[in-house]
């Protein structure tokens, strides 16, 4: 499959991804019973993973929604994170960033030590992706979908020049049909 131009090949399957969501959906639900948890999902890439997430959420909740971004239109993350003035009141909850991946983690790592000023109860992270060699933060991460490799992945969310988001399976950049 083409986007831009790169090529990329299946990696993840719808049926993969809807499977593992309702795992971690079983697993928050009983870690978060009678903590009403505050969802906040980080704009744009986690928007399709925090839909079906919340769909297997079973304790009451409340959603919100941020935005920040390290990437710009390439394949690697900048290292600048840029985070948007929509804080939401966290004093006293039990918040959980929903995110698509965490490659270096910086972006998780910001948005966290911002919401921490806000006095939450807890702030703990539930995400799609993480890329464990790329991390350069000692995040905790205790809600991860799946563990993948160092490499550029697009949809369910996550994009390339921002294409490829609506696509319902994960797939992986093809190295050997791009140059």
């Amino acid at each position: 499959m083409q986007i831009h131009d790169k090529h990329f090949k299946p990696f993840i399957t719808a049926q993969q991804i809807q499977q593992r969501i309702a795992e971690l959906g079983e697993q928050l639900t009983r870690d978060y019973a009678n903590k009403n948890p505050m969802f906040i999902v980080v704009l744009n890439g986690a928007m399709i993973f925090a839909s079906d997430l919340l769909r297997t959420i079973t304790v009451p909740c409340t959603l919100q929604t941020m935005s920040a971004k390290s990437y710009g239109a390439g394949t690697q993350s900048s290292g600048n994170v840029t985070v948007g003035s929509n804080i939401p009141d966290v004093a006293g909850r039990h918040v959980i960033l929903v995110e698509d991946i965490v490659d270096t983690g910086l972006t998780l790592q910001r948005v966290s030590e911002l919401l921490q000023q806000h006095n939450p109860a807890s702030v703990t992270i539930a995400a799609l992706l993480s890329k464990p060699e790329m991390h350069k933060t000692k995040l905790h991460l205790p809600y991860i979908c799946f563990d993948i490799p160092p490499a550029f992945v697009v949809g369910y969310g996550l994009d390339y020049a921002e294409h490829g988001r609506n696509l319902p399976d994960i797939y992986v950049l093809d190295e050997e049909h791009t140059q």
